[in-house]
């Protein structure tokens, strides 16, 4: 266990953003919020591998400073806790519009709905056509071509996160004219 003045001198590196204090950090704490997190996250690799990957991020641009490593290492697996917890639900939330959106575009409907989905597949297309051209490219790419956030965010020079956030904003919007153009059938 580390003594408090050298987790006071760390956490005072980590709050001047010293690199060499955030490799001591990672040479300290890697391996033990790795395998935190893979109790977490029942052993599932690429959640922990994220969830980890978060909390070096937080630690990295959210530091605070701690003279008691006992309170240090109680912060690090909150933030570690809620890494794990935000990808799970963000996986779910993103799983479940995936599925929604291929049944919506890939479903052998029955005949009796054929008509019902003609009609909602010009919906839809008339609502994205009321999209500008960079958010409808940005919508079919993600949807229709399945590019992912990391190339999406290349290419349109946003952050994934804000990609992320823009791609709601579109659905939202999609999701409310559809209601709208329904209504008004």
């Amino acid at each position: 266990m580390a003594r408090s003045t050298d987790i006071e001198a760390l956490t005072k590196g980590l709050v001047a953003y010293d690199e060499a204090a955030f490799r001591r950090f990672h040479e300290a704490y890697f391996d033990r919020l790795y395998r935190f997190l893979l109790v977490v996250t029942s052993g599932r690799e690429l959640e922990t591998q994220e969830a980890l990957q978060e909390t070096l991020v937080h630690v990295a641009r959210s530091p605070k400073k701690f003279s008691d490593e006992e309170a240090f290492w109680r912060w690090l697996k909150t933030v570690a806790r809620n890494a794990a917890r935000d990808s799970g639900r963000k996986r779910t939330r993103y799983s479940a519009l995936l599925e929604r959106f291929a049944l919506f575009w890939g479903q052998d409907a029955p005949e009796e709905s054929a008509e019902t989905d003609g009609v909602l597949n010009h919906l839809l297309a008339d609502s994205l056509s009321e999209l500008s051209p960079e958010e409808r490219s940005l919508v079919e790419r993600k949807y229709l071509k399945g590019v992912s956030m990391k190339k999406l965010s290349t290419c349109t020079g946003l952050t994934e996160r804000a990609v992320e956030s823009k791609l709601l904003r579109l659905r939202r919007r999609l999701r409310e004219r559809l209601i709208s153009k329904l209504n008004n059938l």
